[in-house]
């Protein structure tokens, strides 16, 4: 008895070290029903400060499955699953949410909104040779050094300086009120983006984490007589500032990035004299199919709808997480394979053209992106009005 059972031993862990020597992730296998499933890794915080952004970014990624919850690869239809993780808004949690990814054997990632905590689970992806599809992270830290990390949106450089030209061309401004969170990569590369970029005086300031009163920041930047303000920051602090600005009858601009392209921002505004503006990736009505479709969507499912902070209004980066989706169909197609260092190998030529524009990347992972839009809040009628298409000659 002992030799029989010391002999299954022996067969268990041949087998088990012949599993680990394979190496890699394989991205697939068949689902209860035995149809073959390939597996997506959903790289996005559902808390912390960007949870707000996250949901609407995942929004689109969910709308695109159940509009396509199947892809052919090498001749064979998969079922497209995808698989969560929560990165808490937070660079310190982003690590085991990527690791999280890596142990349920995903062919590839999509995320994550925010930078930070795309930088800081960049390198966990990069480890375990799993390829990630970045959709709205911004800051060019996200691709520098790692060449697993691609992604679909426009790059900070860009968008600073589409920001800083528009503050002149719109406003005449010559002195600017900077604004962003202390230690935090997005915003400070962002202010030093526009910075570079703004032909005039700035006057800069950053405030300590978890910061809920921004009365002395705002009375400063009316103080110093500037034209503009200028705050790249997380939905959680917009909304604060917004909401401020309107008590107080700041009649100074507030510019923002993509970040501030949320309904919730927008609500913080509403039925107020605010003059808010910001840039983002998508406008409704660039792609009327689509609009219509997900607005269907959302407001035939509860939960998509609370997700979209309970209306309708299509926020970019839920156009973005569409293309998302899309565009790692199309890396799964091109790889003719659902293991992860196939579809890595394929996605540096990977094209497709969704709601949101041309998609392309260059050698470093980048988009090739050279449209933005600038949206203004229409405090009356709380919706989001194009004022702008800003490019960068």
């Amino acid at each position: 008895m002992k030799r029989s059972v010391f002999a299954l031993f022996l067969a268990v862990a041949l087998v088990l070290s012949l599993a680990a020597c394979t190496g890699g992730n394989e991205g697939g296998d068949k689902g209860a029903s035995g149809e073959k499933v390939v597996r997506i890794g959903v790289f996005e915080p559902s808390t912390g400060d960007s949870g707000p952004g996250g949901k609407q970014e995942m929004l689109g990624m969910q709308y695109a499955n159940k509009e396509t919850p199947t892809v052919e690869v090498g001749g064979e239809t998969y079922k497209v699953e995808l698989v969560y993780a929560d990165n808490g808004s937070d660079s310190s949690k982003a690590p085991t949410a990527a690791a999280e990814l890596v142990g349920k054997d995903v062919a590839l990632v999509l995320g994550s909104y925010g930078s930070g905590v795309s930088m800081a689970g960049g390198p966990v992806f990069e480890e375990n040779g799993l390829a990630a599809i970045g959709v709205t992270c911004t800051n060019p830290g996200v691709t520098a050094g790692n060449d697993y990390y691609f992604r679909i949106c426009f790059l900070d450089p860009f968008q600073g300086t589409v920001l800083a030209n528009f503050a002149q061309e719109k406003f005449s401004a010559k002195k600017a009120y900077l604004l962003g969170e202390l230690g935090n990569d997005y915003d400070q590369g962002l202010l030093t983006f526009f910075e570079q970029a703004f032909d005039g005086e700035v006057v800069k300031d950053s405030f300590p984490k978890d910061t809920s009163d921004f009365s002395t920041y705002l009375n400063k930047a009316k103080a110093e007589g500037c034209d503009v303000i200028f705050c790249p920051v997380s939905i959680a602090y917009s909304t604060q500032i917004v909401k401020l600005a309107a008590s107080m009858g700041l009649e100074t601009p507030i510019l923002g990035s993509d970040t501030l392209d949320s309904n919730v921002v927008l609500e913080a505004a509403a039925n107020s004299s605010v003059k808010l503006y910001v840039s983002t990736f998508y406008q409704e009505g660039g792609s009327p199919e689509f609009d219509a479709g997900i607005k269907e969507w959302i407001n035939s499912d509860a939960t998509a709808k609370t997700n979209n902070n309970g209306n309708d209004t299509i926020a970019a980066v839920t156009a973005m997480g569409y293309d998302a989706y899309y565009t790692a169909l199309e890396a799964l197609k091109a790889a003719g394979s659902v293991k992860a260092a196939d579809v890595k190998a394929a996605l540096p030529n990977v094209t497709y053209t969704g709601v949101s524009g041309a998609i392309a990347f260059d050698e470093t992972g980048d988009a090739i992106r050279d449209t933005a839009y600038i949206k203004t809040a229409d405090t009356a009628n709380n919706v989001w009005a194009l004022e702008a298409t800003q490019t960068v000659k």
